[in-house]
């Protein structure tokens, strides 16, 4: 069943639509959830607050849109809300980032195994110390690929603004992970 048919079973009151939608994008929606909130039960519960949420309001999806796109939209604004009320409790970063590795392009040319695994640690420990506005960009852009207008719809801000908020948290990461490598 595609993501077209599982809409309009979910719009018929079926609720073998969102099992199949579930099954299709959990992994990956809790993926771009734990990237944001950096906790792994956490980031569960944002997915399946989304799913829910999803399917209350499923009338209401333009079914000319890719589905994929909107619930991961739905999902990392949904994280955002979390991190940026969680902001003043520290996040843990427990777990590993299986994702992360589609960040690091310019770790292809890292030497050994254990130059990549501190790389991915430095990387994980700047993300988390990004607002959690600036990382909900990041994943937006980097990780989801969205384009920036897209973003703009997302974060609810003018596209100018969108683009600050990106040159802001590249700077942050590059001062974040120069400083680190210097360190070494």
């Amino acid at each position: 069943m595609d993501d077209l048919q599982a809409i309009q079973r979910l719009k018929n009151g079926d609720i073998g639509g969102l099992e199949a939608l579930v099954t299709r994008y959990q992994s990956k929606a809790v993926r771009a959830a734990f990237l944001v909130v950096h906790d792994e039960s956490l980031a569960e519960d944002v997915v399946q607050d989304t799913f829910i949420r999803i399917y209350r309001r499923i009338q209401h999806f333009d079914s000319s849109q890719s589905f994929e796109p909107y619930l991961l939209r739905s999902v990392v604004n949904a994280a955002l809300n979390v991190a940026q009320r969680a902001e003043g409790r520290h996040l843990s970063l427990e777990g590993d980032l299986a994702q992360v590795e589609g960040w690091l392009s310019q770790a292809s040319s890292v030497g050994s195994e254990i130059e990549y695994r501190e790389l991915k640690q430095q990387i994980i420990a700047a993300l988390s110390k990004l607002e959690p506005r600036q990382r909900a960009a990041v994943i937006q852009r980097y990780y989801l690929n969205m384009s920036e207008k897209e973003m703009a719809v997302a974060l609810e801000a003018p596209p100018g603004t969108v683009k600050w908020i990106l040159n802001a948290a590249r700077a942050k990461l590059r001062s974040l992970l120069g400083s680190e490598r210097s360190a070494k």
